[in-house]
């Protein structure tokens, strides 16, 4: 609960930076002075994210957002038509050159690709609300699948693209002159404030019930919390501007733990009594966790690395 707490608590920051870094890719002039202190464009949009989220943290129902959230796929369908149409028709092309293996940097490209199949919370979900069950097997399949294909022709069309010198985020590379370019970026701009709520909710739920019966269902107890991990959220967001580096920390840790890891060793204990042998079934849950540890220590150490140096 901690580790996927904590998960949820790391994407709602990345989901301010994204705001932040797309607004002022749009407006690069933007800042707000207040007397002698000055926010640049960057923090300046994070501050201004936070005051239009903030409403949606006064909810209680949020199944409106959960529908408007739920057309996410449509929305990385539409992110990807609009960069494919930039690099076929506003002369960005797809003739860029760059390094096809970077070594060095693999093991933070692993823990951002990690990243992208964190959707572990919502499986149980998922299963629970079908009217087949049966079929969950299915479906499950199908949504690794389509997701699979979508960021595999996102990060072609990127490297295509751009090459090495491809952004953190694919939409801040993009000229804002164009058309399909504005339509990418206004598609990403509105992942965050339909989604930020709905990502915070679980943790200011996992606070509520470590309180005492005297609060947890007092009202206004219950608004401080998700207030309070809107600011909280937002001055992290206001100096750490790294989105990269921050997804790339919850892939190898949280991501690894909770989908890797734990899952693994959890079966491992319920069954104990399991003799080993040199069957699929074994060889796959060892192989896992091997990949697992790998990645969660080459990821961390290497995402570290990165904002040291």
């Amino acid at each position: 609960m901690i580790i996927m707490n904590s998960e949820l608590y790391l994407v709602a920051i990345g989901l301010l930076i994204l705001e932040g870094d797309n607004l002022h890719k749009l407006f690069p002039k933007f800042m707000i002075k207040l007397g002698e202190l000055t926010a640049n464009g960057r923090q300046s949009f994070v501050l201004i994210t936070a005051l239009v989220i903030f409403p949606s943290m006064l909810l209680t129902d949020l199944s409106i957002l959960s529908y408007v959230s739920a057309t996410g796929v449509f929305s990385c369908l539409i992110i990807l038509v609009s960069i494919f149409c930039v690099g076929l028709f506003n002369s960005v092309g797809f003739h860029e050159k760059g390094t096809l293996l970077n070594v060095k940097s693999l093991p933070t490209a692993v823990s951002l690709y990690i990243v992208c199949f964190a959707g572990h919370p919502v499986i149980p979900s998922i299963y629970t609300s079908m009217r087949n069950t049966y079929q969950f097997s299915k479906v499950l399949l199908f949504s690794f699948v389509l997701t699979t294909s979508t960021y595999l022709a996102m990060a072609t069309v990127g490297y295509l693209m751009y090459g090495d010198s491809v952004e953190s985020q694919i939409t801040l590379s993009l000229p804002t002159s164009k058309v399909c370019a504005e339509v990418a970026i206004y598609t990403t701009l509105l992942i965050p404030i339909t989604r930020y709520a709905l990502m915070v909710t679980p943790v200011a739920t996992a606070i509520e019930g470590g309180l005492s019966e005297n609060y947890k269902n007092q009202r206004t107890i219950r608004l401080l919390i998700r207030v309070g991990l809107l600011i909280s959220t937002v001055i992290v967001a206001y100096v750490f501007p790294y989105y990269e580096s921050l997804m790339a920390i919850v892939g190898s840790i949280f991501v690894v733990s909770a989908s890797f890891l734990l899952p693994c060793l959890c079966y491992l204990k319920i069954n104990s009594d399991l003799r080993w042998g040199w069957n699929c079934e074994q060889m796959g849950i060892l192989g896992i966790l091997v990949f697992g540890t790998l990645a969660g220590v080459l990821g961390t150490y290497s995402s570290v690395y990165d904002l040291v140096t």
